[in-house]
């Protein structure tokens, strides 16, 4: 597969003393209606750039198949020849998928981009078989076909009615879209996937998701938050699918907050508890398995129910979804409190729970090489017979 050709776009005159920011769109697309008014909330602090898709906007179509990571190397490139020979940071930002792009450039192009955002979007969009349906429809249909689709989930109820000019743009830039290139487009999403990945994203990203998005609700954005290395989750109320559009200001705020280092993380007091609830049992699903949590579910009774509720809520939801300490530190504070407390049982459940966050065998000897030291000799010798048998029994679970 190729490298797709994109066309550069740049929002603001060159300013090489300014930090350098990318802005990335969305399916359907084209960049310059999408995040227009953003940019220009934007320009005092940054110059700006941005790129259509092939056959979206200013670019030409593509004529064979592309990947994402194709996708984020021609970003890549894009970004490196605009910044020149400086040092100056970097800064992407990009929707849907646009906001995969910004996952695969934060895995694998961390050395050039300072901070990313992606904003509405996921770590994986529905089936790949739906995305190659999808496909094959709007190459036999053409684009034009997929307006009346994608007006009812872009934009939150009312938008269109109270902003016609700006929803007009938008559904034109999709309607104008070479067919064959969104088919490219749908069979790239199709293939995208970073659930398993996401624990090896160092670079600080942000997901800024939008309150009524039913494509990319706010959980997804918590749950990217939630599993890399240093990320942060915010929601624009009443903003469905494309928040540049939908909420210039909210989305320019958000983003020049964080990409100047402060924290915009949203947390118990901007959810509510049903969506702490949410957000936990995907982190607590994703730590100690489906199989675990189905378990403990399943044997959930009157008397234990609300018990299960609460550690569900405030220790997955509450705790395990901030964003100032990686899985793998939590993990390690987590295994040295089960020896300190000798709690053999839930010693061997975090044994295993470390294994999925990213811990290796010789880590998990060395963190119960110095509980003997600061939490006694007799409890770690406990400790290493009890993780001896968790790590058989996760490799024979796992592998």
């Amino acid at each position: 597969m190729s490298q797709p050709t994109i066309s550069g776009i740049q929002f603001t005159a060159p300013d090489s003393t300014k930090p350098l920011l990318v802005l990335g769109p969305g399916l359907g697309t084209a960049v310059e209606p999408l995040w227009g008014k953003t940019a220009q909330l934007l320009a005092e602090h940054y110059e700006i750039i941005g790129y259509d898709l092939p056959g979206h906007g200013r670019s030409e179509p593509s004529t064979e198949q592309w990947t994402l990571d194709g996708l984020a190397d021609a970003v890549a490139a894009l970004t490196s020849e605009a910044r020149g020979t400086t040092d100056r940071q970097v800064f992407f930002a990009g929707v849907s998928l646009g906001g995969a792009v910004a996952q695969r450039l934060a895995l694998r192009y961390g050395d050039l981009f300072t901070r990313i955002a992606m904003v509405c979007s996921s770590p994986k969009f529905g089936t790949a078989q739906a995305w190659q349906e999808r496909a094959e429809f709007v190459a036999k249909a053409g684009t034009p076909a997929m307006v009346e689709r994608s007006a009812k989930t872009w934009f939150a109820d009312g938008f269109i009615e109270h902003n016609p000019t700006d929803s007009t743009a938008l559904l034109h830039s999709l309607q104008n879209a070479e067919r064959f290139s969104y088919a490219h487009a749908s069979i790239a999403l199709s293939e995208f996937d970073m659930s398993d990945e996401l624990a090896q994203v160092s670079t600080p990203l942000l997901a800024l998701a939008g309150e009524k998005d039913p494509v990319s609700p706010p959980e997804h954005a918590r749950t990217v938050a939630a599993a890399v290395q240093n990320g942060q989750a915010a929601v624009l109320e009443n903003v469905a699918h494309q928040g540049p559009t939908e909420d210039p200001e909210g989305t320019a705020k958000i983003l020049h907050a964080f990409f100047s280092g402060q924290n915009v993380e949203q947390h118990d007091g901007d959810q509510t508890i049903g969506e702490i609830y949410d957000a936990g049992m995907v982190v607590r699903r994703e730590v100690l398995s489906d199989a675990h949590v189905d378990r403990a579910t399943a044997n959930a009774d009157e008397f234990t129910s609300d018990f299960q509720e609460m550690i569900t809520r405030y220790a997955w939801g509450t705790i395990w979804t901030r964003p100032g300490l990686d899985r793998k530190m939590r993990s390690a504070v987590t295994l040295t409190a089960m020896v300190a407390g000798k709690y053999w049982d839930e010693l061997a459940m975090h044994v295993k729970a470390a294994r999925r966050n990213g811990l290796t065998v010789d880590e998990i000897k060395e963190i119960l090489l110095q509980t003997a030291i600061y939490c006694s000799v007799p409890a770690a010798n406990v400790a290493f017979s009890v993780a001896k048998q968790a790590l058989a029994e996760y490799d024979e679970q796992e592998g």
